[in-house]
């Protein structure tokens, strides 16, 4: 159970950019220095905290500047005394199309170790992992960069009920990812009332979600776009994710 609500975590946060070729924002709404703290709760149950962050990089891929994105998912302590997760996650993306070049993943989940190291060649649309080298498409992201260019996508167009694909690659694999557009609410939190867009990722059934399970996602309608709050049912009860501290933006938050 720990490991699957890291896994979920992890889902959360790559929500993710919709579709190959889609249109995106020059200037970024994200800059180095903003930090964003998430709880994770089952149930009523703090189960796992996880923190993203973007800071500055001195390295170069492909002679193109980069910015550094991280983040870290653990399990609370109160479920860590069972089963102890620490998961790290890194990337470098281009600085301008915000793709990604490099990819790590550093696993400890109990006893279990494992640690990835993912190269994207943005020129011959490949990306090679620990089995190999793959054939992407013109837009593959990994956990991070889909994160983070979702929120830079021009939606500018977007209509209500609209769906697109990312793709996107993850554990030895190239998949996709859908995901549609439910239109716009007020959601209250615990560190205030946002103004958001609502979104509604594909999940597929199996031992952790049901079969008519849904994934929410509510983002701020703002210059940010962050994610403020997501929520899914899954197999036995449901899981939430929540934004508890914000720090560093490059907008002032719209908060109520």
């Amino acid at each position: 159970m720990k490991k699957n609500l890291l896994f979920i975590f992890a889902l959360f946060i790559s929500f993710g950019a919709f579709a190959q070729d889609l249109p995106y924002l020059k200037e970024s709404v994200f800059k180095p220095g903003e930090v964003l703290k998430y709880k994770l709760k089952y149930g009523f149950i703090s189960a796992a905290e996880g923190t993203l962050k973007v800071e500055a990089s001195d390295l170069k891929f492909d002679q193109q500047p980069t910015i550094h994105l991280s983040a870290q998912g653990k399990t609370s302590s109160a479920f860590s005394i069972f089963y102890n997760v620490v998961n790290q996650y890194d990337s470098y993306i281009d600085q301008k199309t915000f793709l990604p070049y490099f990819y790590t993943e550093n696993i400890k989940e109990g006893k279990y170790r494992r640690n990835d190291k993912v190269r994207f060649d943005q020129n011959k649309n490949t990306v090679t992992g620990n089995k190999g080298t793959f054939k992407g498409a013109n837009q593959t992201f990994d956990l991070l960069s889909a994160y983070y260019f979702a929120r830079n996508l021009d939606l500018s167009k977007m209509s209500v009920g609209q769906s697109f694909k990312l793709t996107y690659f993850l554990n030895d694999e190239v998949a996709t990812l859908g995901i549609t557009y439910l239109g716009k609410e007020r959601i209250k939190t615990s560190i205030g009332t946002f103004n958001c867009l609502k979104f509604s990722p594909e999940i597929k059934p199996g031992r952790i979600f049901r079969k008519d399970s849904k994934l929410y996602l509510w983002v701020t309608d703002d210059g940010n776009r962050i994610p403020v709050k997501a929520e899914v049912e899954i197999l036995i009860g449901s899981v939430t994710l929540e934004l508890v501290d914000v720090s560093g933006l490059k907008y002032p938050l719209n908060k109520n």
